[in-house]
């Protein structure tokens, strides 16, 4: 008896348990959606490496898709709507040493229309959010493909830049989560109103709720909660903070899904 309340307890220290859960609303066809999916009031926008495909947020019907002809890009990554435009994180995963940039596309025509490279050095940047004036980019690393020498996925870091992007801050992820992505990382992510955390992995069918410490370098694991999709680049909808979008790379599908407490 001892020995199951010692186990229970370790369990829930290493894997923070909730009482919420993510339902399963709808799901859309978009074999697109390799690596994420952006938001906004009336479209989806399912993104791979080298391409980006509009839907319509409601019915699921393709509107429009761009592709990539120039041989620029080689791994976009989750994607913000964001005053009208669309800003994506893209690095040369699995190329050494990683490279990264924030590729802006207009969301309307689906054309490219400003790059910002961040360079070397940092990590592979996953996703992008804006909360209080400051961009927050995670930067992945990885502990097999795409490992950089002597460094593995416990080198991820969430990095604050101001709008110029000058880096102001950065923070570390438990280690007990990044064991939890075996040999992967941090996928997708966004930051709430109120500042609270919530990203993916790479595979687990799992949202892992974080919050910024008070004082320290590492973001606190709070919360893991059941999800429909698999790790990958996820969405907050704009209109109801409970829906988020995420993706069955599997499947060839996005898929809606409601927080309940």
């Amino acid at each position: 008896m001892k020995f199951f309340i010692f186990f229970l307890f370790l369990f829930t220290w290493i894997s923070p348990l909730s009482s919420q859960q993510l339902d399963s609303l709808q799901a859309f066809k978009a074999p697109l959606a390799r690596q994420a999916v952006a938001v906004d009031t009336n479209s989806l926008y399912a993104i791979n490496n080298t391409g980006i495909e509009k839907l319509d947020k409601f019915t699921g019907e393709s509107i429009k898709i761009w592709k990539d002809t120039t041989g620029s890009l080689k791994h976009l990554n989750s994607g913000i709507i964001l005053e009208g435009k669309l800003y994506c994180a893209h690095s040369n995963f699995p190329d050494s040493p990683m490279a990264s940039s924030i590729e802006v596309f207009d969301p309307e025509e689906l054309q490219p229309i400003e790059s910002y490279s961040l360079g070397i050095d940092i990590g592979s940047a996953t996703w992008i959010d804006w909360h209080n004036g400051h961009w927050y980019v995670a930067f992945a690393h990885y502990s097999e493909s795409g490992k950089e020498p002597g460094k593995n996925n416990h080198w991820t870091q969430l990095v604050k830049f101001t709008k110029d992007w000058e880096r102001v801050g950065g923070w570390i992820f438990p280690k007990d989560l990044l064991n939890r992505f075996g040999v992967m990382s941090n996928s997708g992510g966004f930051i709430t109103g109120e500042g609270a955390v919530y990203i993916t992995g790479h595979d687990n069918k799992e949202l892992y709720q974080l919050e910024f410490p008070s004082m320290g370098y590492t973001l606190k694991w709070v919360n893991t909660i059941p999800a429909p999709f698999e790790g990958q680049g996820i969405a907050q909808d704009p209109k109801d903070e409970k829906v988020i979008y995420g993706i069955s790379r599997s499947k060839g599908q996005i898929i809606k899904a409601r927080m309940r407490e």
